[in-house]
């Protein structure tokens, strides 16, 4: 008896962001932001039990959010992923640092920066997700937000 594509698609897309992530955030977090690798370990830690969190809900927006604007050349494809990337995730990273007690100001600015980053990796993410998803068999049934299996 093999898993419901519900479940295929939460652990698809769970894993493809928690292998992602997990490697671009501590690359990032090492050799930009200076972390020892102990820091970065316990960073990485905590963002993946995040990312269980919200894998799958940015997996329902990404796939919603490409079908409303229908990006049909490589430039239009390009800035749909990273502005879905950007418009998930840039909330949420402004709301964890600001409950990490940056101040607004800081926050801000912390969150600029990290909204030019998802503006990078959202097709280079795009790309990832869909092959996860190829390797769990969920070419297109799925994968649109209301469609949670069958």
């Amino acid at each position: 008896m093999g898993l419901s594509d519900r479940v295929r698609s939460f652990l698809a897309d769970t894993i493809a962001l928690i292998l992602f992530f997990t490697v671009t955030s501590g690359l990032n977090e090492r050799f930009v932001a200076g972390m020892a690798w102990n820091e970065v370990l316990v960073s990485r830690s905590l963002g993946a039990l995040l990312m269980v969190l919200t894998a799958r809900p940015y997996g329902l927006w990404r796939s919603w959010f490409l079908e409303r604007l229908h990006p049909s050349t490589g430039w239009g494809t390009l800035l749909s992923d990273g502005l879905a990337l950007l418009l998930f995730q840039v909330p949420i990273y402004l709301a964890i640092i600001l409950a990490g007690g940056a101040d607004l100001s800081a926050a801000l600015r912390g969150a600029a920066s990290f909204a030019v980053l998802m503006l990078v990796l959202g097709r280079p993410y795009g790309l990832w997700l869909q092959f996860v998803r190829r390797r769990f068999g969920l070419e297109g049934q799925g994968q649109k937000p209301m469609s949670l299996g069958g």
